[in-house]
């Protein structure tokens, strides 16, 4: 029985694009409805040209094949007892697309496929992943596609530094851990220049972010003092199949944050790497303005 607080009109977002990222994402994304009770809406965006009209995009270029690859990824969901509906969405841009849809449908998740490539001048994850992190109305998890999810998921390690998006990724985990009767490790990487948050405090930090994995099998606490945090955390994504942290804080889309610990674990880590960013309704420019 899942211990997040979830209403069956919850809805899970899971954009597919290919036959490969579909299947993993379809893991987590099973995993994550099945824990809350939401449903999962799968849809597929049709990038349509300027030079035809919207109607015209779905005469001409719309093919069988993507209409049987989300059928197929439905059937796949419902077949795990999990309400699912399917969509393909006309638009001039696959984030304009997959932005529009949120909205539209009201999703509380989106779940993001991501290949891990290097960054490139004014791009962090991709220009479409970008994009969507910095608009969406809901929360972003961006699972990285660079090594398939092993089939059987024993352990999960979730880097806990504080804050809305480790609680985010806290319960994500959680969801993962329940479903596949695996164990949690919470880790904290304590700097030497960290005066604010001693060992004591930061041990305290990992029980209260524990909270999150009722009827999980097991919770681990390690709390590491490292410089490295990054380092120390790909090092430790080695002994489990799946790591969950959410994004730095400050976000993750600033270019002065390409090296931040999040972005760097998600290319570097081990296994299957999801990054999980809490929605924030209120701009960060507010915040400032009214704390």
């Amino acid at each position: 029985m899942s211990k997040n607080t979830a209403d069956a009109d919850d809805t899970l977002l899971v954009p597919i694009a290919n036959p490969e990222t579909a299947d993993r994402q379809l893991d987590t994304a099973i995993d994550i409805a099945a824990d809350r009770s939401c449903r999962i809406l799968v849809i597929f965006v049709l990038e349509v040209p300027p030079q035809l009209s919207l109607v015209d995009g779905r005469r001409y270029l719309l093919e069988d094949e993507q209409e049987e690859l989300l059928a197929d990824a439905v059937e796949r969901v419902e077949s795990r007892g999990i309400p699912a509906d399917q969509r393909i969405r006309m638009a001039r841009g696959v984030a304009t697309g997959i932005v529009g849809a949120i909205d539209k449908h009201d999703v509380d998740t989106i779940l993001l496929g991501w290949r891990g490539r290097p960054p490139r001048q004014d791009v962090i994850l991709g220009s479409h992943v970008d994009k969507i992190l910095s608009d969406a109305s809901c929360d972003v998890l961006v699972q990285r596609i660079k090594t398939p999810r092993p089939e059987n998921v024993d352990s999960v390690l979730v880097p806990v530094a504080g804050g809305p998006h480790d609680a985010f990724a806290a319960e994500t985990a959680a969801s993962i851990a329940r479903n596949n009767d695996a164990s949690v490790t919470l880790l904290h990487v304590l700097e030497s220049a960290e005066p604010e948050l001693s060992r004591g405090e930061a041990a305290a930090l990992l029980d209260e972010r524990a909270d999150s994995f009722e009827e999980v099998r097991s919770v681990d606490r390690a709390v590491i003092e490292d410089d490295d945090v990054g380092g120390t955390i790909t090092d430790w994504t080695t002994e489990h199949e799946v790591t969950v942290l959410g994004v730095s804080r400050g976000g993750l889309l600033r270019r002065a944050l390409l090296g931040t610990i999040s972005e760097s674990v998600g290319r570097h880590a081990a296994g299957t790497v999801i990054l999980a960013k809490r929605h924030d309704p209120v701009p960060s420019r507010l915040r400032r303005l009214f704390p």
